[in-house]
């Protein structure tokens, strides 16, 4: 038995193959996240990363736009950047982090056909990533889920994902990642990185190779850089990581099973204003490691202390003072186990079972009192720690079944997931002098701002079928898929010594998203040979969202009990259509949509980023109404010799508000926001990437302009449009003894030294920003320069 039939490719990740360079993205197909057919989730990907120096995947066969990242499209990028920040290339995509790699988890960022990173869904292997929030509450982000070296694909879908996937948030699309399978063969990868702000990354790779049907492989990197901004203390972040995959395949079946360790630590980096930028530029970093400095300045505020008050003198204010930025840390587990069966000709099945869970923390130094507990103020100090913690406890059960026959294929799938997350946020007053805060801190904090627990409850399942006539020159695919996603949120005292006061305790509520008729319907057809028409409908609904920033349960009782029946959770309407084309030397795809999104809710929250933060400052929601969005999105690639590839996207969008925006607060006010652009939304995109190969050696450039982008709704702050370059170098050396390749490579990112607003924090937007001072956007990293090694036995 095989399971990649012609047939089957054609219908899951498409059939087109061309040639084509190491470090190209194309268009692909969009398997269906969870499929129970074994060739769409579990195709051969070790093949797929064996071969990707020679293979773009195109997005034939089927009846929406996908764009697939093979592992080599990583090339122009250093060793171990995010996955996501790689999708950057991709047309209608724009990807944004503070750090060259992409993997600062408060600043990761996607925004695609106008939708933002927690409006879009996230799977590996099929099983749900979640939301992609940095407060993390029902998942984590693929940095943490997966090595990048151990990538076997990534297929985004840019407007519509269809109805297989997991997940509760794909208003706007979804990222599918898929794990590479072992490899058939022994074998060691060992790589060494060293590069700017004293980065180093070792990454291991050890298969087994195959045996009776069973092959498996380990593998773990270790990674650290320090932050690029004007600090001299406690600037590391670090990463360790295990991934192991064991797959064992007979005739008809097929069992594997994933594990993912990681251990993230990470120094954070400032937000900053228009206005902190005009007078502090753009590497703005704490005093660490000037304790004395720094507390004379937090004396001024907190003056009971025996410290003496030294005023800050511009172009320093008050406002700027911190110690450090503090840092992040998370802790996770992901497994699953899955099995594909082949219960008769035509009819498979798929069933998936995974567990998750997450420790985190934010820790930071901010101004207060310290008294150590003790009755003499001659010990008190004027600064406490910030201790923020997270939890996340889910597990879930996916399963599905494919029956062909004549010319249908018939899919059915379910999908449910129990969570329970929590956040919290103590106040500690023993600091007693300076220490790193990567570490996960012990003892009872003397105070509780809020402490909340939610149980999460999401059920969702979904029938379609596709229908191919014609000799699969014409198909049809529709279908409907059903969700129900309950968050019950109760606040609890946590573990201070006191409880949170009610002024900025959580809530305690019960909200509930579902639809159970949410229908799906696409068409392509073949033309000619190599040109195809295609086009999809498609309608959505998402869960409210949680976490202690933008989940609408996270203000105060008082707030939620005005606010919390009206709420509607957030739906969409896509339309999508497009013309490709195909040939050896040519491919284009050409795709136009209109969204309509519905029951928009935004969020307020008038406390600065680096204060403290509770529902007490008056946290708050508010319903936008709709925004539609109508974009075009253009790629080209052109192979006019085997030695070059040259790839091209381009994409307009217009998103923008239908209604005035009725914003309350204290008192309501009508801002004129009707036809204004949404934010956080580039009109333009265009992005190419140039690739020269010749013999061992090759280069790789890849330029991305970003459009103007608004962090305001009525559009009267933003930052105009940028662009940067990314260059790879590499030389690959012929076998010599027992070295299967050794690997040369020299990356350098933001070749032109480019700086620019690089992430917004969405839980600040505001109607409107006179005086550039909402602390709303990190800072962009400069040019960096890494080098690497690489070898395999």
């Amino acid at each position: 038995m095989t399971y990649f039939s012609r047939r089957g490719l054609r219908s899951g990740y498409g059939y087109a193959v061309l040639m084509a360079s190491a470090a190209l993205t194309a268009f692909a197909p969009g398997a269906h996240a969870q499929s129970a057919d074994p060739q769409f989730q579990n195709a051969d990907t070790t093949a797929d990363a064996d071969t990707a120096a020679d293979i773009v995947v195109v997005g034939a066969g089927e009846t929406r736009s996908v764009s697939t990242l093979l592992p080599a499209n990583l090339d122009a990028l250093p060793p171990g950047t995010s996955i996501q920040k790689a999708l950057n290339m991709l047309p209608g995509v724009s990807a944004q982090s503070i750090d060259a790699l992409g993997l600062n988890e408060q600043s990761m960022s996607l925004q695609v056909r106008g939708f933002s990173t927690t409006h879009l869904g996230y799977t590996l292997d099929g099983m749900p990533l979640g939301d992609g929030a940095y407060n993390n509450y029902n998942g984590l982000t693929i940095s943490r889920a997966l090595i990048s070296e151990n990538l076997g694909r990534a297929d985004l879908a840019t407007g519509i994902a269809g109805l297989g996937i997991a997940s509760t948030s794909n208003l706007g699309g979804a990222v599918m990642y898929t794990s590479s399978n072992p490899s058939k063969d022994i074998g060691l990868k060992i790589s060494q990185t060293v590069g700017s702000e004293n980065a180093l990354r070792t990454f291991v790779r050890l298969d087994t190779g195959e045996y009776e049907g069973l092959s498996a492989y380990v593998s773990g990197q270790y990674a650290r850089q320090d932050l690029f901004v004007d600090q001299n203390a406690y600037t590391r972040s670090t990463s360790k990581q295990i991934n192991a995959k064991i797959m064992y395949k007979t005739d008809g079946f097929r069992l594997t099973a994933f594990a993912d360790i990681s251990r993230t630590n990470q120094a954070d980096d400032a937000y900053l204003s228009k206005e902190t930028l005009g007078r502090r530029g753009w590497d703005l970093g704490g005093y660490a490691p000037d304790w004395q400095t720094y507390l004379s300045r937090n004396a001024c505020a907190v003056t009971t202390t025996p410290i003496k008050c030294a005023p800050s003198v511009l172009p320093e204010k008050s406002g700027d003072v911190t110690y450090t930025n503090g840092q992040i840390l998370r802790n996770d587990g992901l497994f699953y186990l899955a099995a594909d069966i082949e219960i008769a000709k035509g009819l498979s099945a798929r069933v998936q079972g995974y567990r998750h869970t997450d420790k985190g923390a934010g820790n930071n130094f901010i101004s207060g009192l310290s008294t150590q507990g003790t009755a003499t103020t001659a010990d008190d100090l004027p600064v406490q720690i910030r201790d923020t913690r997270y939890t996340i406890d889910r597990d879930g059960i996916l399963g599905s079944l494919s029956w062909r026959i004549g010319f249908n294929h018939f899919e059915a799938g379910v999908w449910t997931e129990g969570n329970t997350s929590s956040a919290a946020r103590y106040i500690r007053n023993d600091v007693k002098g300076p220490f790193d805060l990567g570490q996960f801190l012990g003892g009872q904090p003397a105070t509780a701002q809020w402490v909340q627990e939610t149980d999460w409850t999401t059920r969702q399942f979904y029938l379609q079928d596709t229908v191919s006539l014609l000799d699969d020159t014409l198909s049809f695919d529709f279908g409907f898929k059903g969700t129900y996603s309950r968050s019950e949120a109760r606040a609890v005292p946590g573990i201070a010594k006191a409880a949170p006061p009610a002024s900025t305790q959580f809530a305690t509520g019960t909200l509930v998203a579902k639809d159970y008729f949410l229908p799906e319907a696409g068409v392509r057809w073949e033309v000619a040979h190599g040109h195809e028409l295609f086009a999809s409908y498609a309608e959505n609904i998402a869960m409210y969202q949680g976490g202690f920033k933008l989940g609408p349960q996270s203000v105060t009782q008082a707030i939620w009990n005005v606010q919390g029946s009206t709420l509607k959770p957030e739906t969409s309407r896509s339309v999508e259509g497009g013309y490709r084309y195909v040939s050896g030397m040519l491919q284009v795809s050409l795709t136009s949509y209109w969204v309509k999104f519905d029951d928009r809710l935004l969020q307020y929250n008038p406390c600065p980023t680096n204060q403290q933060q509770n529902p007490g400052c008056g946290n708050s929601f508010h319903n936008a109404g709709s925004v539609t969005a109508r974009g075009v999105e253009l790629g080209v690639l052109l192979k006019p010799a085997p030695w070059v590839t040259w790839y091209n996207s381009a994409s307009l969008n217009k998103t923008t508000y239908d209604q005035d925006l009725n914003f309350c607060t204290t008192t309501c006010v009508l801002y004129a926001t009707d036809g204004k652009q949404q934010v956080d939304t580039p009109e333009q995109l265009y992005s190419s990437m140039l690739t020269l190969t010749q013999g061992g050696l090759s280069a790789s450039v890849l330029g991305k302009y970003t459009g103007k982008r608004y962090y305001t709704y009525t559009n009267d702050q933003g930052f105009g449009g940028y662009a940067t370059v990314d260059l790879g170098l590499s030389y690959s050396f012929d076998d010599f003894g027992p070295l299967k390749n050794t690997k040369l490579s020299l990356n350098v990112t933001n070749l032109t030294d480019k700086r620019y607003a690089s992430n917004f924090d969405s839980s600040v937007f505001a109607p409107s920003d006179p005086t550039g001072s909402i602390l709303v956007f990190h800072s962009s990293a400069p040019r960096q320069v890494f080098g690497t090694l690489g070898v395999a036995f």
